[in-house]
């Protein structure tokens, strides 16, 4: 039985979003919103239905009750945890293949075969190589970047010993990883691992299954998706905050419309190159058009907005309505996240779908594949298709709807931004913790979801945190989200912001919603949470910090491996919409407490985003009280920011040291 159609407010809290599926239901053209809707319950799924295994071809069997076993016997606890780490391990494999792409391109740079690019930041690659064993001094620039870019390949295919970041966890977590045996080997070689121990008939038990399953994600976390993030910054500059705009009406009525969705920025930063052309600008208005617009959805556009300023139009569920509106001659897609229903979807207008990728073809979509060696002229092949488009347009509509935002806050600017050039440390936001004037801090990352209204979990969250002085910090879609919602700019410290934390945001220039980048960004936050650890004062392990972790809308396996990854560093992570594995206790156990005892960080999933608050807010509180720290006193502070300089100096000194320190009257 189908579900109940929704109301468009149910569907999305984004008014754009909702102004372009009036025009879907009026032009009787599907999205993945109906589709749910329109989704028959799976009777061999996952959930409170049952768990279902396909492992091997004997069945697929769907274990539904306490004691049924598969017709191998695999118990419900076997299958829940084998289906767990296959999710994972997809995952990991997704973010670290796009390091390795990654990794290829600067090996081509640095040998003067990829036209087009260049090593944008000198002193990333310095401190990258110093990081990983690299020799620099006296040594050429592209020497260097040779060296790097083959440490990283060799990560990926090494087969003994670990990655090489593992190191630069906390002294503490590091030697918990070893003494667990949870440090991966190879990128690579725990992906393989588990999909071999998942296998019919090999690995049986839940708990060694999801140890695989741990150091396939740590693979992630602290190799792939670490190298992705260091190169891209290596390649196209580290991301420092820019100022731009988001949602759909960002698309110009009168300019060529070229969107680039996915993930790596090879390609993207090519295209932002080539838009720029004086000759493409001036054919664009030969064919009537004013000039080139490019935009970006879902992780592109996050890459392009930190580095480039160039804007957003949405999110990953903005797909489909980026398209919708009739302007888009281009929508440009390399890997990952990519609807296979956009081709028919643009067959009712004029839009044309490119797929770039050697990886990813998709039926109806026009192939131009990409090639780094080859670069530039790819991306201008691509944007004089898009030109050539223009006169097909038929009629738009572009929702009048735009926030600003400012995106790029990379774990070095926030040195810099805390401490200047010459003493950037995170000493400043560690002792606004420890006296209570932050009360802890949250990570929220991941999707959309169509099960659950797109963009309110991904607000409705930070909003309550925000309120009880927990700083944010977003990558991924949910950052799109917050931008929408102007939580972005440094204003939103005013209206959103508890006292303590608005006094830090006023002080320092900052929103109290910090975009830092992609989902394979979340890379940063480990080296974030890491410095806050190693700072001192906060513990000595991330499993000491007053934060969380929070996944409102996932619905990528790419989440799980995240999710694992930060749990294994030591996070609390909670993930929203429903739990896949609720059928089983055991593994549902296993991965909170379980997980807790052995390395201080565990996953949890629960529908209700009012839960998600409490346990967040719970948990940052227990870890203060852990730590020895005050108790988070909103009463405490607020008032520096609202005295005028003649007032604060009239109150007795006390009162003054009370306001600046946190200390009492």
């Amino acid at each position: 039985m189908a579900k109940k159609a929704r109301e468009n407010s149910e569907r999305s809290m984004d008014p754009a979003a909702q102004a372009i599926l009036i025009r879907a239901d009026a032009l009787g053209i599907g999205t993945a919103f109906t589709r749910f809707e329109n989704m028959a319950p799976c009777t061999v799924g996952s959930g409170k239905s049952g768990m279902c295994c396909k492992n091997c071809f004997m069945g697929p069997c769907r274990i539904t009750k306490d004691g049924q076993v598969g017709i191998c016997g695999a118990t419900l606890e076997t299958i829940a945890a084998r289906n767990l780490a296959r999710a994972i391990a997809s995952g990991a494999a997704a973010h670290s293949d796009h390091g390795r792409d990654l990794a290829f391109t600067l090996e081509a740079v640095a040998q003067g075969q990829a036209p087009g690019y260049a090593i944008r930041d000198v002193g990333k690659l310095w401190d990258v190589a110093q990081r990983v064993g690299v020799r620099t001094e006296g040594r050429p620039v592209n020497d260097v970047a040779l060296d790097v870019a083959r440490k990283a390949l060799g990560e990926f295919g090494q087969q003994r010993g670990e990655l090489t970041y593992l190191k630069h966890a906390p002294k503490k977590r590091y030697e918990l990883w070893k003494k667990l045996e949870l440090a991966p080997r190879g990128i690579d070689r725990e992906i393989v691992d588990v999909l071999h121990r998942t296998h019919m008939g090999d690995d049986q038990d839940p708990v060694h299954i999801l140890r695989g399953a741990i150091r396939t994600a740590l693979g992630d976390g602290w190799g792939g998706s670490m190298w992705a993030t260091d190169i891209s910054d290596i390649l196209f500059g580290t991301p420092s905050p820019k100022v731009s705009q988001v949602n759909l009406g960002v698309l110009k009525n009168n300019e060529v419309n070229i969107l680039v969705h996915g993930h790596e920025p090879t390609l993207s930063e090519m295209i932002v190159g080539a838009v720029q052309d004086p000759e493409l600008i001036e054919y664009a208005k030969s064919k009537g058009a004013a000039g080139i617009c490019l935009a970006g959805i879902c992780c592109t556009s996050n890459e392009v907005m930190m580095r480039q300023g160039i804007p957003s139009a949405g999110n990953f569920l903005h797909q489909e309505l980026a398209i919708l509106t009739g302007a888009v001659e281009a929508m440009v897609v390399d890997v990952q996240c990519i609807m296979q229903a956009l081709p028919n979807l643009a067959d009712n207008f004029h839009t044309k779908v490119i797929t770039t990728s050697p990886k990813v073809k998709i039926t109806g979509a026009i192939h131009m594949q990409f090639d780094e060696h080859h670069a530039m002229d790819v991306a201008k092949d691509i944007v004089r298709l898009a030109i050539d488009n223009y006169p097909n347009r038929g009629e738009i509509m572009i929702p009048d709807v735009k926030e600003d935002v400012i995106p790029g806050f990379s774990h070095e600017y926030l040195n810099y931004m805390l401490g200047g050039s010459y003493r950037g440390s995170f000493r400043p936001l560690n002792d606004a913790i420890m006296s209570g004037r932050i009360r802890g801090a949250a990570a929220i990352v991941g999707c959309n979801n169509p099960k659950v209204t797109q963009d309110k979990e991904h607000i409705d969250i930070p909003a309550e945190l925000l309120k009880n002085d927990v700083l944010v910090v977003q990558t991924g879609c949910g950052a799109i989200a917050a931008g929408k919602f102007g939580m972005l700019l440094g204003e939103a410290a005013m209206s959103m912001a508890g006292p303590g934390l608005r006094e830090v945001c006023e002080a320092v220039g900052i929103p109290p919603v910090l975009h830092m980048g992609s989902c394979v960004d979340n890379s940063r936050i480990l080296t974030v949470l890491t410095q806050m650890a190693t700072e001192g004062g906060l513990g000595e392990d991330v499993s000491d910090l007053p934060a969380v972790g929070i996944a409102p809308e996932w619905m990528s396996e790419k989440a799980l491996s995240i999710g694992t990854y930060a749990a294994a560093s030591g996070a609390y992570v909670l993930f929203g919409v429903e739990s896949p594995y609720e059928f089983s206790e055991e593994v549902s156990d296993l991965i909170s407490a379980g997980w807790e005892e052995m390395m201080g960080g565990k996953m949890e999933f629960l529908a209700d985003p009012k839960e998600i608050v409490r346990r967040s807010l719970a948990h940052i509180d227990k870890k203060r009280a852990d730590l020895k720290l005050p108790a988070y006193d909103p009463t405490k502070y607020g008032k520096s920011g609202d005295y005028g300089l003649q007032d604060y100096f009239d109150l007795p000194m006390e009162e003054q040291q009370a306001m600046q320190y946190g200390v009492p009257a």
